[in-house]
């Protein structure tokens, strides 16, 4: 009798599977490096302070006796809590400050600004519907600055998203 080898001679479909998953795998946590940092920091400042937003916008809706406003200046932007909400028909304000979060700073060149104006310093403040009162904005609000220029739109309903 003689013996009969099993002699492979290429690779098996496992193999190949395995082996282009792990490209892929390294494919995608390399590319996103090979982005320039600015566009990237855009990007992220962008979706970071549309969750900033959002998570203010909440808070409003479920606490409506007391306000929240979101302080931006060129540097970042700071959460303030205050006791009271003045409502009357042509004001929606806060009054008697007692918490204030921790400063979240721009890094990179970034910064945050009004769309109407291009201010870099403004406050933003929520009513209990969950719309925004301070800046008077509808669309098109702000804008996320770094190499590019990234929209953040506000509709009057309250819905925040990216353009």
């Amino acid at each position: 009798m003689s013996q009969q080898r099993n002699i492979q001679l290429g690779f098996t479909l496992v193999e190949l599977v395995t082996t282009m998953i792990l490209i892929g795998i390294i494919a995608v946590a390399v590319l996103p490096r090979l982005m320039s940092d600015s566009s990237y920091s855009a990007y992220t400042l962008r979706n970071e302070f549309i969750s900033e937003l959002r998570q203010v916008q909440l808070k409003a809706m479920q606490n409506t006796d007391q306000c929240y406003q979101l302080d931006v200046n060129a540097s970042g932007y700071t959460l303030r809590y205050f006791n009271d909400r003045i409502v009357t028909s042509s004001n929606n304000s806060c009054s008697n400050p007692f918490r204030t979060e921790q400063p979240q700073t721009f890094s990179g060149g970034t910064n945050i600004t009004l769309a109407s104006t291009a201010s870099q310093v403004f406050s933003i403040t929520f009513d209990s519907l969950g719309r925004i009162v301070s800046p008077v904005c509808s669309g098109y609000c702000f804008n996320a600055v770094a190499d590019e220029t990234l929209a953040i739109a506000v509709e009057t309903e309250g819905y925040i998203y990216a353009l």
